[in-house]
């Protein structure tokens, strides 16, 4: 394998070959961004960008001295604050059981008021009286004994009716600037 020797019969093959591979390369070059140089572009400004956002990324964050620091302070306050969320799911859990047994025992009472009115009612049935009205009087008693005061019921105020005797809303008066029209007669507008 000389270097010089034999160059002008390898020589014109060779050129030819490398020639032919440009045009080849150029040819297809050529109608990759004809077909698709759009897409080429957009896609190297995004890529661009996103270089662009991760380096800030990596930027803004700190570094790994100053961390080291943090690391040391950090397990007391990791300790301190789940020290305070337990001490806050426990007051939150003892508020919960004392409204379930507030309620529980108000459940209670109701049941206990029932079953009194039940038995009231058995009673007033099984001698022959209304129990509607004896409840009603049973349950005006228990009112007035739990108010412990000796104050007369107050009576009710005449109750004026809301509208004069003679209004007919089918009448067509008295009904002041509203009034209700038929709509037009014939085919719609809509089309």
């Amino acid at each position: 394998m000389e270097l010089g020797g034999g160059g002008p019969a390898a020589g014109p093959g060779q050129g030819a070959l490398g020639r032919g591979g440009l045009e080849f390369l150029q040819h297809t070059a050529g109608s990759l961004l004809s077909n698709y140089g759009w897409y080429i572009l957009l896609a190297a400004v995004a890529i661009y960008l996103l270089i662009q956002k991760i380096s800030q990324s990596l930027a803004a964050r700190p570094s790994s001295q100053p961390g080291a620091a943090d690391a040391a302070v950090e397990p007391d306050v990791v300790v301190r604050r789940q020290e305070a969320l337990a001490a806050a799911r426990l007051r939150m859990q003892e508020e919960l059981n004392a409204q379930a047994e507030r309620y529980k025992e108000k459940q209670r009472q109701l049941e206990e008021e029932k079953r009194r009115q039940k038995i009231a009612m058995w009673e007033s049935m099984q001698e022959g009286k209304s129990y509607k009205g004896n409840l009603k009087l049973n349950q005006q008693e228990v009112e007035s004994g739990a108010s412990t005061s000796s104050a007369v019921p107050k009576s009710k105020p005449n109750k004026k009716p809301l509208r004069g005797g003679g209004y007919n809303p089918l009448s067509g008066e008295g009904g002041g600037t509203c009034s209700w029209r038929p709509g037009r007669r014939g085919p719609s507008a809509g089309g």
